[in-house]
Formats: C-alpha cells, sequence, structure tokens
C-alpha cells in the first residue's frame, strides 16, 4: 500500500500528482502532506489522481477536509484525471455536486 504524492507550488497554484492507493493507512500522509498547503489565501489547489487505484471512505474525508479549508480561505479545490471507477464513488457520495471534478488536466468543472 504505497502512497506517493509529488507537489509543485507557486504564489497561487499548488498541483499535485498522486499515485497509488488512497485508504486507512495513506489517507493521513496525504492530509499531512497537503493540509498545511490549504492554509494560504487565495490558493488554488489542482490534485491529479489519474495514477491512483484506489479510494476508500477515508480518502474521501482527505478531500472534503482540503475543500473546506480552502473554501475557508477564499480557495479552490480541483481534482483532475481521475478514472471512471473514482469518478462513480464521487457520483454516488453526492461530493460531485460539490468539487470540482474534471475529466482533464486543465480542471475546467464539474
Amino acid at each position: 500500500m504505497n502512497l506517493n504524492v509529488d507537489k509543485h507550488q507557486n504564489e497561487v497554484e499548488i498541483a499535485v500528482q498522486v499515485a497509488g492507493e488512497i485508504d486507512a493507512f495513506t489517507a493521513p500522509k496525504l492530509r499531512e502532506e497537503l493540509l498545511p498547503l490549504a492554509e494560504g489565501k487565495n490558493k488554488i489547489m489542482t490534485i491529479n489522481l489519474k495514477d491512483v487505484s484506489y479510494l476508500d471512505s477515508t480518502g474521501l474525508g482527505v478531500f472534503v477536509g482540503l475543500f473546506k479549508q480552502l473554501k475557508k480561505n477564499d480557495g479552490e479545490l480541483r481534482l483532475v484525471e481521475m478514472s471512471d471507477r473514482l469518478k462513480r464513488l464521487f457520483e454516488i457520495t453526492g461530493l460531485s455536486n460539490i468539487l470540482n471534478i474534471s475529466a482533464n488536466s486543465e480542471g475546467g468543472g464539474r
């Protein structure tokens, strides 16, 4: 159960590439690495999920927490390039109606 998180940021945008499985064991690592980055004002965090093979409810909780933190600071969370399987999970839970999910890496919309 590996999780790799690659982050690049400038003054306004944080680009994150996540690879592996996001579950009860790896979600705390993801939260620990990303939540502090969400604390700045007017930040846009784009998370590419192309290489995520598995996501459970604890992983969903990390994204909800990031969304809340960014929104509180007038920022935005974008989830991009997720598989149909992951996208379906967001749809089933209703999170696709709240979070900015895009099929491409541009993060254009839900």
